[in-house]
């Protein structure tokens, strides 16, 4: 509780005043913040309304549910302010939610709580029996901590009949006093006068001090000195060189001789003891620097002086020296941060306060004005609030990935010649916010497996990078919900920590060749980001089929009868071996060679047709009955095979052959199924060829030769071993066919790049047709096109 009458309100930008007495109790209510500041009780909870302040006690406190500002401190004035006219009490009223500083000046008036009082007890005054009515001695002045009408006012001495006083006071000086003679001292009479002195300050009720007084009446010397002015006033600027002479003391004496002969002294000043500051020469009167004058420590001296003569019974006159200080720019400006708020989230607002800047200079007049700014290009800006007082608030966008700290470097200048510069640099750290989300390397990720791995075999690992730091650069991964990842999920897992591709089950090549699914990340922040990645998986061919031997001949050496003509030729054809391999590329490539009988020079087999023929004509010397096996081959590594066994007989006639072969099935004369095969790939090929060449007249016609180097027709050539090329971008096909029977088989396989898009496609005869994937291996391309090309 309290009343507008007892303090005063003034609220400016952010700038709070009130008024309050020292001393008084403790709860004592000072004013109410969130009045002041038009806000509910419920804004100011809020709020969180804190107090800040640079003392070392906390004189005040706010009741955060009323907003009462209460002092919770004894507040004595007198220790706080001392020798100032008013005193100030600064806090600071901290508002968050938004952020938000107020200033708040607490003017703490004086109260009558000090009594005035003398620095000495009792003095003693020498006063000549010859001296004449009304004759004037100044008294000491006494002193009182308290200021304004608090301070001495009046002095009063108790009744008698010799002395009176004499009291004056001038404006803000201080109130003194002098002791007037009423009449003539006779010493044989009464040597000893005791005098007692009362000093009376203003307050109500008023307090009072008291001095001894002990006046000895002397004799003779019946002249005093005389000063030339009652009032000695010069300038002196600060930080003055010692030893530099400010003025001279004349006083003269009308006595003759020892009576006549002055001697200078200083007698008790105010509040200084003027002999630590100035040399008195006690013969010249010569007034020189001693000490350091500091203008912001004392803007001016009150100096007393005495001019006392050599007499037997000395007597004295009594002055004032005024020394006036002039200050100069010796103070640079004094730069306090306080309230300072870091880190600083990236995200925070324009105008958000991250600190309050004091800025202030014991200087006076321009030597005291300050201009304050801030050196550099940062996104902060200083907003002046009253007088020296300045928020720091942020004036742009904040990104930690690019700068994580600010060092704002605060320049304060002064108005004073030269001036004088002070810098201060506040450090920030700026806190992460999740607004990057994690990325892959690549928004498409290719991975070659081999088909007959193990289960539970990491196939890949995943990685992402993420600007963020801490838990927002920490991701997860998952696979991502889709119809088609509902089989996907029964084939491989993802490790959700450590991104692993981890696969469930065994690939079989023959069955599966490349699946796809996506991948997501999400990292660790409030609110989580991620992003997502697709991965192919391309199943790799291992060799892992043997070789098949096709009908008519049966497999695992069974025994199978041919017959010749006594009579045939070399190169007579004898029969001819299809065999077919369920892998691809070179695992699928046979090879056809005789194994047996060794040494035998009666019979060859193409390696890559599988034709058996004669290598020259038969003689007498020959057996009738020939066995052969054939091994089939394919080029896998470890390389896997399949035999067949043949006997072949040989016959006297023609018409024995012919018998023999009635058994075996004949061919039809019209379009066998290989001559189909061919006759689509040739009209496919060449379709190719045609809608290539348009597209590349297309292309050439609408696109630039830069855009169009990315690009190329496909090629279709043709080989000394009568085979045939097609080639397209980074692929290229090759056909190969032997011509030697009607039943010749055709072999389509890729150049060696890329291993994921090439395949091998084997025509043999009428009765397979396999396409199967070729590994990127340029020597055994090379082996294979020679290998055939000698067949």
């Amino acid at each position: 509780p309290y009343s507008r009458q007892s303090y005063d309100v003034i609220i400016g930008c952010c700038f709070i005043s009130y008024t309050i007495s020292e001393e008084v109790d403790k709860g004592r209510v000072v004013g109410n913040v969130a009045k002041d500041l038009n806000l509910s009780v419920q804004q100011l909870q809020n709020m969180d309304l804190q107090m800040a302040s640079g003392y070392k006690k906390r004189y005040f406190d706010i009741n955060r549910e009323s907003g009462a500002i209460f002092v919770c401190e004894r507040i004595d004035r007198e220790e706080l302010c001392p020798n100032l006219a008013k005193c100030f009490l600064n806090i600071e009223a901290i508002l968050s939610n938004p952020r938000s500083l107020h200033r708040i000046e607490v003017l703490i008036n004086d109260i009558n709580d000090n009594a005035p009082f003398f620095l000495e007890e009792a003095i003693t005054v020498d006063i000549s029996e010859a001296s004449h009515v009304g004759e004037r001695h100044p008294l000491p002045v006494a002193h009182d901590a308290d200021v304004g009408t608090n301070s001495v006012k009046t002095y009063k001495l108790n009744t008698n009949e010799y002395f009176s006083l004499d009291i004056q006071s001038a404006g803000d000086q201080s109130a003194s006093a002098e002791l007037v003679l009423q009449k003539a001292l006779d010493r044989e009479k009464e040597p000893v006068i005791e005098l007692i002195l009362t000093a009376v300050d203003g307050g109500k009720p008023p307090r009072a001090g008291t001095l001894q007084i002990k006046v000895n009446v002397l004799d003779v010397n019946d002249n005093s000195p005389v000063f030339s002015k009652p009032l000695y006033k010069v300038q002196v600027t600060e930080n003055a060189n010692v030893g530099t002479t400010l003025l001279t003391l004349s006083a003269t004496d009308l006595d003759e001789g020892v009576n006549g002969q002055i001697v200078y002294s200083f007698t008790e000043g105010a509040r200084l003891n003027p002999e630590e500051i100035f040399f008195l020469n006690n013969n010249s009167g010569e007034i020189i620097v001693k000490g350091n004058i500091d203008y912001e420590e004392n803007r001016a001296f009150e100096i007393r002086v005495q001019a006392r003569d050599k007499g037997s019974t000395p007597r004295s006159a009594h002055s004032k020296v005024l020394v006036e200080v002039i200050d100069v720019n010796d103070n640079a400006p004094e730069i306090l941060v306080s309230s300072l708020m870091s880190p600083i989230k990236e995200d925070a607002e324009i105008a958000t306060a991250v600190a309050m800047v004091t800025v202030t200079d014991r200087d006076r007049g321009k030597n005291g004005q300050i201009n304050c700014k801030i050196t550099g290009s940062v996104p902060f800006k200083l907003k002046s609030n009253y007088k020296n007082y300045y928020s720091l608030l942020v004036d742009g966008q904040l990104d930690r990935e690019n700068i994580s700290k600010y060092n704002i470097s605060i320049e304060a200048t002064d108005e004073g010649s030269p001036e004088l510069t002070t810098t201060a640099v506040i450090a920030f750290e700026v806190s992460d916010v999740n607004d990057n989300p994690p990325r892959f390397p690549d928004s498409l990720i290719n991975v070659f497996v081999k088909e007959n791995i193990q289960i539970g075999t990491t196939i890949h690992r995943l990685t992402t990078f993420d600007s963020d730091s801490d838990e927002n650069a920490k991701s997860t991964y998952s696979l991502l919900n889709s119809p088609k990842n509902t089989q996907i999920s029964s084939m491989i897992t993802v490790n959700s920590n450590t991104g692993d591709i981890i696969n469930l089950q065994s690939f079989n090549f023959e069955e599966l060749k490349t699946f796809q699914f996506k991948v997501q990340a999400t990292d660790s922040g409030v609110p989580p980001l991620s992003s997502n990645v697709t991965v192919n998986v391309f199943v790799l061919d291992e060799n892992d089929n043997n070789p098949t031997i096709l009908a008519p001949y049966s497999e695992h050496g069974s025994v199978n009868s041919e017959t010749i003509p006594y009579s045939a030729e070399a190169g007579y054809f004898v029969a001819k071996i299809r065999a077919v391999d369920a892998d691809s590329g070179y695992n699928a490539l046979l090879s056809y060679h005789l194994s047996e009988p060794k040494g035998n020079n009666l019979f060859r087999i193409g390696t890559s047709t599988g034709e058996i023929r004669t290598k020259r004509r038969m003689s007498d010397s020959d057996l009738k009955s020939h066995p052969l096996v054939v091994l089939v081959s394919d080029n896998g590594e470890p390389s896997l095979s399949a035999t067949v066994s043949i006997d072949v007989m040989v016959v006297e006639t023609t018409a024995d052959v012919q018998t023999q072969f009635r058994h075996v099935p004949i061919k039809e004369d019209n379009f066998s199924d290989l001559n189909l095969y061919l006759l689509i790939a040739i009209v496919s090929v060449s379709v190719i060829f045609l809608l290539s060449l348009i597209s590349l007249i297309a292309v050439r016609c609408h696109r630039t030769d830069s855009d169009f180097s990315r690009y190329s027709a496909p090629m279709i050539t043709t080989h000394p071993d009568g085979s045939w090329s097609y080639s397209k971008a980074t692929q290229q096909y090759d056909v190969c066919s032997s011509s030697d029977t009607l039943n010749s088989d055709v072999v389509v396989f890729p150049a060696p790049f890329p291993p994921v898009d090439a395949e091998l496609i084997s025509i043999n005869g009428s009765d397979t047709f396999t396409r199967t994937q070729t590994l990127p291996n340029k020597d055994k391309v090379s082996y294979l096109q020679n290998y055939i090309s000698t067949d």
